[in-house]
């Protein structure tokens, strides 16, 4: 499958069968981790990070005072490895980043969902 063009879905994850599931798990979600007027600084990124390893899936809602576009925080934190951005929608951003020890979207743990 082709890279795609558009820059606003360059930081999305390929459309698969798990991303279909994420989108599916991360309906109900609430919002985790919120970003305000201080934007993407390197605390945020450290609470995702954290969150990601605690809940493996999460939603971040950025506030209107957020000073940076919903694309730039979804590529910015999208850098980091392992994690996935899985859906924009609004100002609500989907990630994903596999547990290392026992991921409950892949795997065994996928096929009891």
């Amino acid at each position: 499958m082709p890279a795609p063009t558009s820059p606003r879905k360059q930081s999305l994850m390929p459309s698969s069968p798990l991303r279909r599931l994420l989108r599916a798990s991360g309906h109900a979600l609430q919002a985790v981790v919120q970003i305000g007027k201080g934007g993407t600084n390197a605390a945020v990124i450290a609470q995702v990070a954290r969150a990601l390893l605690d809940h493996e899936l999460i939603k971040v809602k950025l506030s209107r005072e957020c000073p940076e576009t919903r694309f730039e925080v979804a590529e910015r934190l999208g850098e980091s490895p392992g994690v996935n951005v899985v859906q924009i929608l609004g100002r609500t951003i989907l990630l994903y980043q596999r547990h290392p020890k026992q991921p409950r979207f892949e795997g065994e743990a996928a096929r009891t969902l």
